[in-house]
């Protein structure tokens, strides 16, 4: 394993605007199940079951949003949760007539998106995902989320997509076309948006947070530019009537998300002029930049430490 220091162990490239700023300190890596108390998680979660079209569904329980297509040539998920929590999203998926995954496209390899591979990639289930995606797996990461961490170890071979692809790839199935779509760094390295052609709905994976301010894995390549550019080009790709599932949150709309790059870009323009000011981290959290929005997103500390460090740090995955 490697050496945690500042930055988590990765290589980080200074850019201009870094040699002024530091990194922030990161906390000690935690155990997934007192992770997963610390942040109110718990296995015994019922899911929910959100219908969006007969055979279209999201399935809400612990972690990130599962979106269901399902129809004659075969079940499509989209990204599956925890191992324990899979027996649940099978049971809600029996409930709306599903019993089996053909399968499973990860928007990015995060624990809480992903970790179901382990359990469905032993079932004959085909594992998708962005190239960088299953390299991120195949790999011992940290993940900082500021007041807590997590490192998240190599998958075994069986729950590493089988599938890969670079930028853009697409299905054929159940009478639509389905298209994965990769513009960068953004959240991760490896994210993807998944658009289903003919239901008008799209999966953003943590590209697109609905439950509060978006968390930025600043140092495992994610980026604020990145979460903008990536936000902008898949709105170039829908309309105004698309449905927006979310990583985490309600399914939102077309014009929601719109509201979502505002708010990042206006929070990102007016770090950029505190940091060229020579601001320190604290002083920036300190400026209520955020203030329009933090009645609705919540505390947007942690937001702001990985938006900082994405603005002033490069980091090497």
């Amino acid at each position: 394993m490697r050496t945690m220091k500042i930055g988590l162990g990765l290589a980080l490239l200074c850019c201009p605007l870094a040699q002024a700023h530091d990194i922030p300190s990161a906390p000690e890596p935690m155990q997934l199940d007192a992770l997963l108390s610390a942040v109110g998680w718990s296995y015994d979660t019922e899911v929910e079951t959100q219908s969006l079209a007969e055979g279209f569904y999201v399935l809400f329980g612990v972690g990130g949003n599962v979106l269901v297509s399902s129809g004659a040539d075969g079940v499509i998920m989209v990204d599956d949760q925890f191992p324990k929590m899979v027996p649940k999203l099978k049971q809600a998926m029996r409930k709306m007539g599903d019993r089996n995954v053909d399968f499973v496209i990860t928007t990015h390899w995060h624990f809480d998106h992903a970790d179901g591979n382990q359990v469905l990639g032993k079932k004959d289930v085909w594992l998708v995902s962005q190239i960088n995606s299953r390299r991120m797996m195949q790999r011992d990461n940290v993940i900082n989320m500021v007041s807590l961490a997590y490192r998240q170890e190599p998958y075994p071979a069986h729950a590493l997509p089988g599938i890969t692809f670079d930028q853009r790839m697409q299905f054929h199935l159940n009478g639509e076309r389905i298209d994965l779509l990769h513009f960068g760094p953004a959240h991760t390295t490896g994210d993807t948006a998944v658009i289903f052609r003919g239901q008008n709905a799209v999966h953003m994976g943590d590209v697109f947070n609905n439950a509060g301010y978006p968390f930025i894995d600043a140092d495992n390549g994610g980026s604020l530019d990145g979460l903008i550019a990536f936000c902008e080009a898949v709105l170039a790709e829908i309309d105004e009537d698309t449905t927006v599932v979310p990583g985490h949150g309600a399914v939102a709309t077309h014009a929601e998300m719109q509201n979502y790059v505002h708010m990042l870009k206006t929070v990102r323009g007016e770090m950029l002029v505190l940091i060229r000011q020579g601001k320190s981290l604290a002083e920036i959290q300190a400026a209520g930049i955020t203030a329009t929005w933090d009645e609705k997103m919540g505390d947007p500390d942690s937001f702001l430490n990985r938006a900082y460090v994405s603005l002033t740090h490069k980091a090497v995955p």
